[in-house]
């Protein structure tokens, strides 16, 4: 159940009269955000731009990304980014019933069913070493409704990869390209498909890669018109990117 819906019951609880008046004020009083003291959660998020407020693991201590997960899986779905193994353990200890994906490191926890839009969002990675982005955006995808696939390993240094592989990325709505080194695959797919296509540069590559800031200046120069580009190894923002895209379809 989204925060939509809890809304609606709510609604619809003090209307039946199975809630009075304070009860129903009483339940509202914490829709706003949930003060927490080192965390706000932002639980009208969903309402204002679709998707729930994600934790960004990074820098945050295991028992604060535990707590939160306990507060906010009673309200949706909860998706944590940038989650490393040792705090993976130590929340699920306390939240049983999580996935933690280890490649990603995303560690997510699913509230009741599952709903999914139509279509598909394809990511595609250059290379192997790219492969925890996309699955950064993969898990990112999913828990937001749309399905994903990755078709990895297809990078320019190989290009007869891709063409094998060009029927199933055609038929995808909204495609992100994940890419080190010199970036050169997101302007390549860029100049062969109609979709909207969101480049990742990755930090993967040699010295003069400079962490990702090679293949960012590359993507950001595109010849291929049309390719949007997000923050170097951000997969989980060009999921969300795609995730709004595929949500425009009926």
């Amino acid at each position: 159940m989204d925060m939509q819906d809890t809304l609606k019951e709510l609604l619809a609880g003090v209307k039946n009269g199975e809630l009075d008046v304070e009860q129903g004020l009483s339940r509202l009083r914490d829709l706003p955000y949930l003060e927490l003291g080192h965390t706000k959660i932002d639980l009208h998020r969903p309402l204002r731009n679709g998707f729930p407020e994600v934790i960004y693991a990074a820098g945050k201590t295991p028992e604060q990304v535990t707590e939160i997960f306990l507060r906010m899986r009673e309200h949706s779905h909860v998706l944590a980014t940038r989650v490393s193994a040792a705090m993976a353990c130590h929340v699920q200890a306390a939240c049983p019933g999580l996935s933690y994906n280890p490649l990603g490191r995303t560690l997510t926890y699913v509230k009741g069913e599952r709903s999914w839009r139509e279509g598909e969002i394809c990511i595609i990675t250059a290379g192997t070493s790219d492969l925890s982005v996309a699955e950064e955006a993969r898990v990112t995808c999913e828990m937001f409704g749309s399905r994903a696939r990755i078709i990895s390993d297809v990078g320019v240094a190989g290009l007869h990869r891709l063409f094998d592989r060009l029927d199933v990325i055609r038929k995808a709505r909204v495609l992100i390209v994940v890419a080190g080194m010199e970036g050169a695959l997101a302007s390549v797919i860029g100049g062969l498909v109609s979709q909207p296509v969101i480049a990742v540069p990755t930090s993967v590559g040699y010295g003069a890669a400079l962490s990702g800031f090679t293949a960012l200046c590359s993507m950001l120069t595109s010849c291929a018109s049309g390719v949007t580009v997000v923050n170097i190894d951000n997969g989980f923002g060009a999921a969300c990117a795609a995730c709004k895209i595929n949500n425009l379809f009926p």
